[in-house]
Parts: structure tokens; sequence; C-alpha cells
């Protein structure tokens, strides 16, 4: 059996497991480790609407993260927390070596900030709501 490394910093606390959810998923990139820290049927709001797809959708995404970001180091800051939400901003930093929903590799250090409400259901992410500036300093980058 495969030990999991953020298990042990894990507790019964949201921000202890948003902030083990973005070193496992997103820093360490074991996607396997997605229904450890997400519901089944987890629903994402993006700006342009609802995108529900449960965890196939978050293994999608973070796999063409992972394609365009193979190293990210990210800064988790917890802003509030009430109930079963969680308020809370990451900022990550990555080259881009690859390619990321229609921008080309810019191989260009990209620093991105993404502002996210998370609606638990027990212990599990359930629902999140989103706002990036990714889309922005991708731009920026091929401007540079």
């Amino acid at each position: 059996m495969t030990t999991k490394p953020w298990v042990s910093r894990m507790s019964s606390s949201k921000t202890e497991t948003i902030r083990a959810a973005n070193v496992a998923l997103i820093q360490d990139g074991d996607l396997d480790a997605i229904a450890d820290f997400f519901a089944p049927d987890y629903t994402a709001h993006l700006t342009d609407g609802e995108t529900k797809g449960g965890h196939a959708l978050i293994r999608r995404f973070l796999g063409m993260l992972q394609q365009a970001f193979p190293r990210v180091e990210i800064d988790v800051e917890i802003l509030v927390e009430d109930g079963d939400r969680i308020a809370w901003q990451r900022t990550m930093h990555a080259v881009q070596e690859g390619p990321f929903h229609g921008f080309p590799a810019s191989l260009r250090e990209i620093i991105w900030r993404d502002m996210v409400t998370s609606r638990f259901q027990g212990d599990l992410i359930a629902e999140e709501w989103l706002v990036t500036d990714l889309a922005e300093r991708l731009l920026l980058a091929r401007k540079s």
C-alpha cells in the first residue's frame, strides 16, 4: 500500500484540507488523491458558468495544468472560514512549458492568482466558486 504524505498533515480542519489538496494535487501532481479531497459529484462555478463532472472534471483540468506547468509552486492564504464554506486565495508560480487552453508554451515564468470559495460536504470539497487571472497572465507573457 502506498503511503500518502499529505495524510499526516491533514486534520478535520477545512484549512488543512485546502492546503493539503493544493500540495498533493497541484504541487506534487498526485491525481490519484482526488477522491481524498473532493466529493464524487463535485461542481465548479467559473466566470462562464457552472461545470459539473466530479472527479473526471478535476482529473482533466489537473492533467492539462500539469502538462503546461509541470513544476508549480503554490502559496495558499486562507481568508475566512464559516460553517461549511471557506474562502481562500492561492498564488501560483510556474514556467509555462506546454500549451494551455489555446495559449502556446511561452517558456516564461507565469505568476497567477485564484480566488476560491469552497463548500464542504462532510470532509470533502463538494462545490467551488473560482475567479482566476491566469488567462490575463498568459496574454501578458506573450507580449513580453
